[in-house]
């Protein structure tokens, strides 16, 4: 297949066209660059000896889209493209709104002028709110999002939805993602935001190297087990094969909703034990005060994935960490 990977050169996205580009199927990447790099774009090629095409262009550009679908025929398209900082999302809102939204409603609707209606969207576990247990089943009630960015998510869910409830040409595939962190074997690609990171693994790396000086957790008096958040950790290339299963078993038409995660869930503090079990490196830390928009714990249920896809994570928080490592030492 052709596929259309927005937000490709990012961490998750890299990871997906790699093994989109391994099994055979051609790759289009469209990024804004806004938190990645272009020599991503060159590192895939490296690892799979397949250099994607990619274009520099905003998914809020319609114009350049539509060069897109016209050009190369896109039957599919993959959907990372957002911004994705829980904090940020909460000091700018109406950013996250415009950004997210709008650029999707107008990927979706370049899709449907090109005849192009198989789309899988990277969803979040943030659309479950607060849960009232762990672990998180598809079934469970959505909504009551605790901020911004969650509820870009959750809007988006429910326009995916409704576009196939109107025309049931669309075959829509809703990821919910957990907590990706980790990096490709080849130390080639990996999470490498630009800027401070706002996600808890590169700030890891990045204090273990000296980058920065120290971990800031943000609360630990969450009624878990050591008090600091829980959250579901899965491995970038475990995540990515979760795509691959998808687009491989797409259906014509239908809206399917899968958790990707490991089923899991490690505290910070654990997380940060791990890391220095597997790499020898002492992290230091602060306890600060809470997050606005954080929950205490968050994990999955991801036997549905096994059953209907046949995918399942495979990697230890201990790999993870140490894949992470590898990278940033890497880079």
């Amino acid at each position: 297949m052709r596929i259309l990977v927005t937000g490709g050169t990012g961490y998750i996205g890299s990871h997906t066209c790699v093994q989109l580009l391994e099994q055979g199927d051609e790759v289009v990447i469209v990024d804004n660059l806004s938190n990645s790099k272009e020599s991503v774009v060159s590192a895939i090629e490296k690892i799979t000896g397949k250099r994607p095409v990619f274009y520099r262009a905003d998914i809020l550009d319609r114009e350049a889209l539509d060069t897109i679908f016209y050009t190369h025929k896109i039957d599919a398209v993959i959907h990372f493209a957002g911004l994705k900082a829980v904090g940020e999302s909460v000091a700018k809102p109406l950013e996250y709104y415009h950004n997210n939204i709008t650029g999707t409603l107008t990927l979706l609707d370049v899709m449907r002028e090109h005849g192009c209606f198989k789309i899988v969207f990277s969803s979040s576990a943030t659309v479950y709110g607060t849960p009232a247990s762990v672990p998180i089943r598809e079934d469970f009630p959505t909504g009551g999002t605790t901020n911004p960015y969650g509820t870009t998510k959750l809007y988006l869910e429910r326009i995916l939805s409704d576009l196939y409830v109107s025309d049931k040409r669309w075959s829509v595939v809703l990821l919910r993602y957990f907590n990706p962190i980790g990096a490709h074997e080849s130390c080639l690609i990996g999470d490498n935001p630009n800027g401070i990171p706002n996600n808890l693994m590169p700030y890891v790396t990045r204090v273990a190297k000296g980058t920065l000086p120290k971990l800031c957790i943000y609360g630990n008096d969450y009624p878990t087990h050591d008090g600091t958040g829980v959250r579901d950790f899965i491995h970038v290339e475990d995540l990515a094969a979760g795509h691959i299963a998808v687009v491989n078993k797409m259906a014509d038409s239908g809206v399917k909703v899968y958790n990707l995660g490991t089923g899991v869930g490690y505290s910070v503090l654990d997380l940060v034990q791990a890391f220095e079990r597997s790499t020898g490196i002492k992290i230091p830390y602060e306890i600060t005060d809470r997050r606005p928009g954080d929950i205490a714990e968050c994990w999955s249920d991801p036997a549905k994935a096994e059953r209907e896809l046949g995918w399942r994570a495979k990697h230890t928080l201990e790999e993870m960490c140490r894949s992470a490592w590898n990278f940033e030492k890497a880079n």
